[in-house]
């Protein structure tokens, strides 16, 4: 839902795009000269703004340089009974996000509304990231391998390379992206995650490239795609050596062209986008298996990174969880606690499967359920185990055979998803079946994998 502001001197206009915009769900104000639109601006927060090019009072185009110096970042889209190419060219040179003519059609005021909020989301996103540079979001370790991957990060940041991140689930490679984009000089710029695995294959193209009104079931508007939303930013590509066949095809033409098509369509998009990419598997056997393009690896790896398990340097292990436990105490109000030199050892000794995502969870655990003052190594020990997923209470009532395989079959595919990181791929091997067979009992029931707690 957003705040709209809706500035034109023709009530009809209002009447007709207010009711659309509300039936959207959308919270809707409107004002018949620029004057009233610029005190509402000052006093309200609004998402996005269609204003109208000739007003009584101020020109339109005066009003959408006055609301540019505010502090405020909503999206203006303009419209205009009397259109020119020279009138929509100045709108977004001055920016403007779009420009519509009189009468808009219905369908274009939607397909141009979700594409600004989009970007307005992606761009506030990307003003809380710059904002919000906790410690957690840092390399945290003084052993040589994390030194050596901070001074990779600063040579790749200081360059628009691309970079090929490898290394187990948990160890951090989304981290080490995020780090590459913000020394980077396009910081300022859209930050895209994608994860290649969590998106079915028939749908991949389509959320990296955008696609046009009809071009398949469901396609009931132009949608942008994440390499377009990224222009001038940087993409981050997780788990790529699972994507589909056609879509590697696809992004090898982008790092070659830096241009594409949207799913049918036949405009040509030009794009300038830096690629990270990461993966939790050997690329090089994905490539014997014939499941990764050689020639898209080695242009996609150009600086190459890998990121360590845990075991490999255990002398970080007491500065990860001295850090995530005081953090934890005061994220939950827990007061003074410490962990016992018993209990550090423990740590450092344990093999961590899960790497810093496990480590992360058992402190996080550990500092909530247990009440001492100091914790010991017994106290870690007896929390190691995951959790449980909570069981549905006992009714009284015997469900139908079916209703209870496909509750007991969902649960089963939830955990399974957890423990492999949301890793379509990996959870389909384990599960003995195809990938493309679990994608179908994703959607079957229902299990939304963004929402997923590890």
């Amino acid at each position: 839902m957003a705040t709209i502001l809706i500035v034109d001197d023709e009530s009809n206009i209002i009447k007709t795009m207010t009711g659309l915009l509300q039936d959207e769900g959308h919270v809707v104000h409107s004002s018949m000269d620029g004057k009233g639109a610029l005190e509402f601006i000052a006093r309200n927060q609004v998402d996005l703004i269609f204003l109208d090019v000739w007003l009584p009072d101020i020109d339109g185009i005066e009003v959408l340089g006055r609301i540019k110096k505010m502090n405020t970042d909503a999206a203006v889209i303009m419209i205009s009974g009397h259109g020119s190419i020279d009138i929509a060219v100045r709108s977004t040179k001055m920016g403007a996000f779009d420009f519509l003519e009189k009468p808009p059609s219905m369908e274009r005021v939607l397909t141009t509304l979700a594409n600004a909020l989009e970007q307005l989301r992606l761009r506030r996103e990307n003003i809380k990231l710059r904002r919000e540079v906790l410690l957690e979001d840092e390399m945290i370790g003084e052993s040589p391998r994390i030194e050596d991957i901070r001074h990779t990060i600063d040579t790749a940041a200081a360059t628009n390379a691309r970079v090929f991140i490898t290394g187990d689930n948990g160890t951090g490679k989304e981290l080490v992206a995020r780090a590459i984009f913000r020394k980077s000089n396009r910081s300022d710029r859209p930050f895209i995650k994608v994860n290649c695995a969590a998106i079915p294959d028939e749908l991949i193209e389509s959320e990296l490239f955008g696609h046009e009104k009809g071009s398949f079931t469901g396609a009931v508007g132009r949608r942008l795609g994440k390499f377009e939303l990224a222009s001038g930013g940087t993409i981050f590509l997780d788990e790529i050596c699972d994507m589909s066949a056609s879509a590697q095809a696809k992004v090898l033409r982008v790092l070659q062209e830096q241009q594409f098509e949207r799913v049918g369509g036949s405009e040509t998009i030009t794009v300038d986008v830096r690629v990270i990419s990461a993966t939790n598997i050997d690329p090089l056997k994905a490539i014997e298996d014939g499941r990764f393009r050689e020639d898209l690896f080695y242009r996609l790896n150009v600086i190459p990174i890998r990121v360590p398990p845990l075991s490999e340097r255990r002398e970080d292990i007491p500065l990860l969880a001295g850090y995530f436990f005081d953090r934890f105490l005061k994220e939950h109000g827990l007061g003074s606690k410490e962990i016992s030199e018993d209990g550090m050892r423990f740590l450092s000794g344990h093999s961590w499967p899960g790497n810093i995502r496990e480590l992360k969870n058992v402190i996080e655990r550990v500092s909530i359920m247990v009440q001492k003052e100091v914790v010991d190594a017994e106290d870690i020990r007896q929390n190691l185990e995951p959790r449980q997923a909570r069981e549905p209470a006992e009714t009284g009532d015997i469900s139908p055979l079916k209703s209870a395989r496909e509750d007991f079959e969902r649960r089963h595919i939830i955990r399974a998803l957890i423990a492999n990181d949301k890793n379509v791929t990996l959870t389909a091997k384990e599960l003995g079946i195809e990938r493309t067979n679990l994608h179908r009992k994703i959607k079957q029931f229902d299990i939304d994998l963004d929402r997923l707690d590890p």
